[in-house]
């Protein structure tokens, strides 16, 4: 895909993994949509990227329908969708509370669905594009408190795959982008940004590997990506 004036969506865009993208698209002359639950943050970096930005929770169905009410007025049609808003808060078995499952499918799962619902409506009107979903390596193998985040992820690759699927007849690519730990504000109550530590992934990684994603030829699709830090020990 040549990303030149594509229109690209990123959920959770206003920070971390989502403004690294942001950059990087906007880099390859991709015209980008970044949104975000802070809307003096998500003004902010939009402003700094050159791109546009939204106020909207990706938990939230009506504010989902608001982006893209905002798309079809804007653009008429949207070519990437990037589902990279996510959360992630970890407890032992016999800490687990039914809330933590809702606030975090809510986010993760249903919310990423229905974004991605609504992307594939009007890509399939065009008989083309390609959703990235950001999963993570925990989506694969579970690890210690990580019942509910593991679980959402796990329910997210499972998603990709069907509609991978389903959408392959429209030449609608979908990919499952899954990273191991990188330093973002994605579980942090503040939503400030952690530091980054010697070792692991830093967000221009996974930049670099949407852009490769999105640029290879259009005859084919890479289905699924695990990005590893090399040497986190």
């Amino acid at each position: 895909m040549d990303l030149h004036k594509k229109r690209i969506l990123i959920t959770g865009g206003s920070s971390g993994l989502g403004k690294a993208m942001a950059e990087a698209l906007v880099d390859c002359g991709a015209e980008v949509l970044i949104t975000g639950r802070d809307e003096a943050k998500v003004e902010r970096v939009a402003a700094e990227l050159g791109c546009w930005g939204m106020a909207a929770d990706a938990a939230k169905e009506a504010d989902i329908q608001k982006v893209f009410e905002s798309i079809d007025a804007t653009w008429n049609g949207i070519d990437v969708l990037i589902n990279n808003a996510g959360i992630g808060f970890f407890h032992a078995l016999d800490e687990l509370e039914w809330a933590h499952f809702e606030t975090i499918f809510h986010t993760n799962v249903f919310g990423a669905a229905i974004t991605a619902r609504e992307a594939a409506i009007r890509m399939k009107a065009q008989s083309f594009g390609h959703i990235i979903n950001v999963g993570s390596t925990a989506g694969s193998r579970g690890f210690k408190t990580g019942s509910v985040y593991a679980a959402s992820k796990f329910a997210l690759k499972g998603m990709t795959q069907c509609w991978m699927h389903e959408l392959r007849p429209h030449n609608i690519r979908v990919t499952l982008l899954s990273p191991s730990g990188v330093p973002t504000a994605f579980n942090v109550e503040s939503r400030e940004e952690k530091p980054l530590k010697d070792g692991l992934l830093t967000p221009k990684e996974l930049a670099d590997a949407v852009v490769a994603v999105l640029t290879m030829d259009d005859r084919g699709f890479i289905p699924e990506v695990e990005v590893w830090a090399t040497n986190p020990f």
